[in-house]
C-alpha cells in the first residue's frame, strides 16, 4: 500500500513538473512563431534584444481588438504597425490567435477559427516561420530556401521606421505608403496618405482623399527644397535613396542605434511628424512636423499667387491680379490669380513684326518654395536654363537649383510660399509692360537728384575697382614657375567675381580675425599651407587656409577651389565663404568646423572613444552622400582624388563634410576616365591603377572611400606597424579576417561592447567591395550608398583588394632616404611620373 502511495505521489510530482515546464515554455518570450505555436490574447512575440513587441491590443476606448507592433521598453506605448486594420476582432472574443496556417501563411483566426487576416502569399513548400526583428519588421521566412516571403515593412501602417521604404504612389499598389489612422482610437485606414511623386526628382506628398494636401518640394540630393534645412529638424535623418542603379527612388530614415528612437508618424488629421523618445523627460517629443501653418497647406492661395507671413496671407504674383476680386475680399483665395498682360510670344505675328512690342522680362522672386508642376532639364547653368525658357513660348518661369539643375514651368504656378530664410529663387516671365520697366522710365523725370547721386556712387566704385585691380595684379610674379596660361586663367577668374559669385575679403580683416596668424590659432598644415582659426567682426568663426610661399602646388589648388567648390552646395561638403587676394597673399576662407578633422578623433587612443558606432555609421553615410553628389548629382562631375581622414571635417554634431578640393578634377558628362603624369594624392588611399599608371576615374574615389570605411570601423590607419609583412596594410588585414570568417574582430576595441553586428559586417563587406584591385569590380558610389542603407540587399562577395602595392610601391616611387617605417597615410605625393 505504501509503495502504491509513493508511486502515485511520484507520478503527481512528475505531472506537475511537466505542466510547469510547458507553462514556462508558453510564457517565455520568443521572437519566432512556428507552425506548432500560437499567440493568444495575453502572449506576445519579443524581438531578440527586447526592442519591439508584437501582440493583441485594443486602442483607447475602442471595443475592437487588433494585432500590432510597438516599442517594448517605452511606457508611453505607440503602435507603429497594425495587421488587421480593416478586419478587427471583438474585445469579447478571448480565444482569437495569431498562427501559421496549413498553407504556410501567417494568419489571424477568431474564436471560431475563421481566418480574418492573412499574409496571402504563395508558399511553395509550406515550411515557414515568422520572426520579429530588432528593427520592428515582422518577416515570414521560408525555412527551406531561407528567403523572405513577406514582411510587414512592405505594408506600412501610419509609421515609417529606419529600414522601411516610402515608395511612389500609383506604382506600388498600396505598398510602401503611409496611411493615417481614422482616429486615435481607430486604426482603420484614414483619409490621409503619404508617399512620393513619380516625377524626377521626386517630392514627398500628403494626399487627402486623393487630393494634394502638402508637399515637400523636389529632392536636391541632400534635402527637400520645400523644407529649408535651417528651419527644420529633419537634417541628417531623412534620405532619398535610389531604388536600384537603373532608376526609381524611395525615402528612408537613416539608421542610428537603438538608443536613438526616431520615426515618421502620420497623424489622423494629416500632420506628418518626426518623433523621438526623450529619455530625460520620459516622453515622446517632436523634432519636426508639417504642415504646421496655413501656408503649408497645398494650394491655399490658388494659382499664380504666393502665401506669405503677412496679413492677409495670400497675394498675387507680380504681373498677376485676382481672378475674382469679390472672392479675395472675402479671404477666399482658392480662385487664384490671372496674368495682367499677355506675354510677347503669345501675341500675334504683327505685333512682333512691328518692332513696337518690348521683349518679355524675367522677375526674380527670392527665397521661396518653388511652385509645383515643374519640368526638369539637364542644363548645368542659369544662362542655359534662361535661354531654354525664352525659346519656349509655353515657359512661364524657370529656376536653377544646385543638385537638380534646370527647372521650368509651363503650367499655372501652384503652392508657392515665401520663406523667412532659405528657399530658392524663381525667375518669373513677365510681359514688358508688367515688368516694372515703364515705372523706372517715369522715375527718371522725377528723380534727377537720385540719378546724380547714383552717378557719383558709380564713379567712386569704379575708382576703387581700378585701385583694387592694380593691387591684385601684383599677385602674379613673372618669375613664378607656373604655366602662363594657368596664370591668365586664374587672373581672369579672380577679377570677374560675377562668374564665381564669391566674396573677396580684405587682408587686414583676416589679419584681425586670426590675431595676425598667431600660433595659438593654428589648426594644422598641409601641402597648400597653414590653416588658422579666425573670428569675424560679427562673431562668425572661420577657418583660413593661407597659401605657403614655397608651395609648388598651391597656385593650382587655389585656382581649383575658388572656381570649383564655390559652385558646389551640399550639407556634406565644407562651405567656401570667400577668398582674399592682396599682394602675394592668397587665402581661402571656409566655414569653421568645431570638431576639426576625422583623423584627430579616429587615430587618437583617447578621443576615438567619443566616436560610438552610431556616430561612425552616420559619418560613413555622410561621406557617401557627399561623394554621390560630386560624382552624379552636382552640376559638375567631379573626382576628388584626395579623400582621406584628414580631409573629412566634423561639425559640432559630428556630421562629416568633405574638404580640400585643390586636387579635384572636373569631368565632362560623357568622360569616364583620364590619365595624368602628375599623380597627386596620399598613398594608402590611392587606387592601384592611379598610383601605378596615373589612371583615375570615379572608381578611384570609390577605392579611397572603401579605405575610409575600413578605417572608421577599425579605428586604425591603412598602414602601420601592427600588420604582418604578408598583410602590409589594413586592407590586407581585413581581407585575412574576412576569409577566416572573423570580420567582426576588425571593429575598434573601444566600441566592441556596443555596436550593431549586422551593420558592421555590412560596412566591412562594402569597404572590401570598394577596394577591390580591379576598378571594374568596384561598385559606383550611388550603389554603395544604396547598399549601406539597405538591410536586405544581397551583397556580392568581394575579390582580393589592392593591398599588395602598399610599401613596395612606396619603395619603388619614393626617394632612397625613406625607409619602411614611414606611415603611408601621411606621405602626400604631389608630383610623380605615371607609368
Amino acid at each position: 500500500m505504501a509503495t502504491g502511495r509513493a508511486t502515485a505521489a511520484n507520478c503527481l510530482r512528475m505531472a506537475c513538473l511537466y505542466i510547469l515546464v510547458i507553462s514556462l515554455q508558453h510564457c517565455r518570450a520568443t521572437d519566432t512563431l512556428t507552425k506548432d505555436s500560437r499567440i493568444y490574447l495575453e502572449q506576445t512575440l519579443v524581438s531578440a534584444n527586447q526592442v519591439f513587441e508584437l501582440g493583441f491590443f485594443n486602442p483607447g476606448n475602442s471595443t475592437k481588438r487588433y494585432i500590432g507592433i510597438w516599442y517594448k521598453n517605452i511606457p508611453a506605448r505607440k503602435v507603429i504597425w497594425v495587421a488587421n486594420r480593416e478586419n478587427p476582432l471583438s474585445v469579447s472574443d478571448t480565444t482569437s490567435s495569431l498562427t501559421i496556417g496549413n498553407d504556410g501563411n501567417l494568419i489571424i483566426q477568431d474564436g471560431e477559427h475563421n481566418i480574418i487576416w492573412s499574409t496571402n502569399v504563395r508558399v511553395q513548400f509550406n515550411e515557414t516561420v515568422a520572426k520579429l526583428t530588432d528593427t520592428g519588421d515582422l518577416a515570414l521566412n521560408d525555412t527551406i530556401s531561407g528567403s523572405i516571403l513577406w514582411e510587414s515593412f512592405d505594408y506600412p501602417s501610419n509609421s515609417l521606421l529606419p529600414g522601411m521604404k516610402l515608395g511612389t504612389k500609383g506604382k506600388t499598389q498600396g505598398k510602401n505608403l503611409l496611411t493615417s489612422w481614422k482616429s486615435d482610437d481607430d486604426p482603420t485606414p484614414g483619409e490621409f496618405v503619404l508617399g512620393l511623386s513619380a516625377e524626377q526628382p521626386p517630392q514627398a506628398f500628403i494626399w487627402h482623399r486623393s487630393k494634394q494636401y502638402w508637399r515637400s518640394g523636389p529632392w536636391d540630393g541632400g534635402k527637400f527644397i520645400g523644407i529649408p534645412e535651417q528651419e527644420s529638424g529633419y537634417s541628417n535623418v531623412i534620405s532619398l535613396m535610389p531604388e536600384n542603379p537603373q532608376g526609381g527612388a524611395y525615402l528612408t530614415i537613416n539608421r542610428y542605434n537603438s538608443s536613438h528612437i526616431r520615426w515618421l508618424y502620420l497623424e489622423p488629421d494629416g500632420v506628418l511628424q518626426l518623433n523621438y523618445w526623450d529619455d530625460y523627460h520620459n516622453m515622446w517629443d517632436i523634432t519636426w512636423g508639417a504642415p504646421d501653418n496655413p501656408c503649408d497647406v497645398y494650394g491655399v492661395c490658388g494659382a499664380s499667387a504666393i502665401c506669405t507671413n503677412k496679413s492677409p496671407i495670400c497675394e498675387c504674383l507680380k504681373g498677376f491680379v485676382p481672378q475674382s476680386k469679390d472672392e479675395w475680399s472675402k479671404s477666399n483665395w482658392t480662385t487664384g490669380c490671372v496674368r495682367r498682360s499677355e506675354l510677347l510670344c503669345e501675341k500675334n505675328g504683327s505685333s512682333l513684326a512691328s518692332g513696337k512690342t518690348k521683349p518679355d522680362k524675367f522677375w526674380m522672386l527670392r527665397g521661396i518654395k518653388l511652385p509645383d508642376h515643374h519640368q526638369y532639364f539637364p542644363y548645368t547653368d542659369t544662362n542655359g536654363c534662361q535661354r531654354l525658357c525664352l525659346g519656349n513660348c509655353s515657359c512661364k518661369a524657370y529656376a536653377y537649383v544646385e543638385g537638380i539643375d534646370c527647372m521650368i514651368w509651363t503650367e499655372d504656378f501652384m503652392d508657392t510660399k515665401q520663406f523667412s530664410s532659405g528657399g530658392e529663387n524663381l525667375f518669373l516671365r513677365l510681359a514688358y509692360v508688367g515688368s516694372g520697366a515703364e515705372v523706372l522710365i517715369s522715375l527718371t523725370t522725377i528723380g534727377g537728384a537720385l540719378l546724380l547721386g547714383g552717378f557719383m556712387f558709380c564713379l567712386y566704385r569704379w575708382t576703387t575697382y581700378k585701385k583694387g585691380r592694380k593691387t591684385k595684379l601684383k599677385l602674379f610674379n613673372p618669375e613664378d614657375e607656373i604655366d602662363s596660361r594657368d596664370t591668365l586663367q586664374l587672373h581672369e577668374k579672380v577679377l570677374i567675381q560675377e562668374s564665381i559669385e564669391l566674396p573677396i575679403y580684405e587682408f587686414k580683416q583676416i589679419i584681425t580675425s586670426t590675431d595676425n596668424f598667431s600660433y595659438r590659432n593654428k589648426l594644422g598644415e598641409g601641402g597648400f599651407g597653414a590653416v588658422y582659426k579666425g573670428t569675424l567682426d560679427h562673431g562668425q568663426q572661420i577657418a583660413v587656409k593661407r597659401l605657403s610661399g614655397d608651395s609648388g602646388q598651391g597656385i593650382e589648388e587655389f585656382k581649383n577651389e575658388i572656381i570649383l567648390i564655390s559652385k558646389l552646395q551640399h550639407r556634406n561638403l565644407v562651405k567656401l565663404l570667400g577668398c582674399c587676394i592682396e599682394g602675394e597673399e592668397r587665402l581661402l576662407i571656409y566655414e569653421y568646423m568645431t570638431n576639426k578633422s576625422l583623423d584627430t578623433f579616429l587615430f587618437n587612443p583617447k578621443k576615438r572613444m567619443q566616436l560610438d558606432w552610431a556616430t561612425r555609421f552616420n559619418i560613413i553615410l555622410g561621406i557617401g552622400r557627399g561623394i554621390v553628389y560630386l560624382h552624379r548629382d552636382s552640376c559638375l562631375k567631379i573626382i576628388h582624388r584626395d579623400l582621406k581622414a584628414s580631409n573629412i571635417l566634423l561639425d559640432e554634431k559630428m556630421n562629416p563634410k568633405i574638404s580640400d578640393f585643390g586636387m579635384a578634377r572636373i569631368f565632362g558628362n560623357e568622360e569616364n576616365e583620364a590619365k595624368t603624369k602628375k599623380v597627386v594624392g596620399t598613398y594608402g588611399y590611392m587606387s592601384p591603377e592611379y598610383a601605378m599608371n596615373g589612371h583615375f576615374s570615379t572608381k578611384s574615389d570609390v577605392f579611397s572611400f572603401g579605405v575610409l570605411v575600413l578605417e572608421i570601423v577599425s579605428g586604425q590607419k591603412n598602414s602601420g606597424s601592427s600588420y604582418t609583412s604578408s598583410e602590409l596594410s589594413l586592407l590586407g588585414h581585413t581581407w585575412t579576417l574576412w576569409k577566416e570568417g572573423k570580420a567582426l574582430k576588425l571593429v575598434d576595441e573601444s566600441i566592441r561592447d556596443k555596436f550593431l553586428e549586422d551593420e558592421a559586417i555590412r560596412c566591412i563587406q562594402i569597404g572590401l567591395l570598394c577596394v577591390q584591385e580591379q576598378k571594374e569590380d568596384r561598385p559606383c558610389m550611388s550603389k554603395v550608398l544604396w547598399m549601406l542603407n539597405s538591410e536586405i540587399a544581397q551583397l556580392p562577395q568581394p575579390k582580393y583588394p589592392g593591398f599588395f602595392i602598399g610599401k613596395r610601391q612606396i619603395k619603388a616611387e619614393s626617394s632612397s632616404k625613406q625607409d619602411d617605417s614611414v606611415t603611408i597615410n601621411e606621405v602626400t605625393i604631389t608630383m610623380i611620373d605615371g607609368r
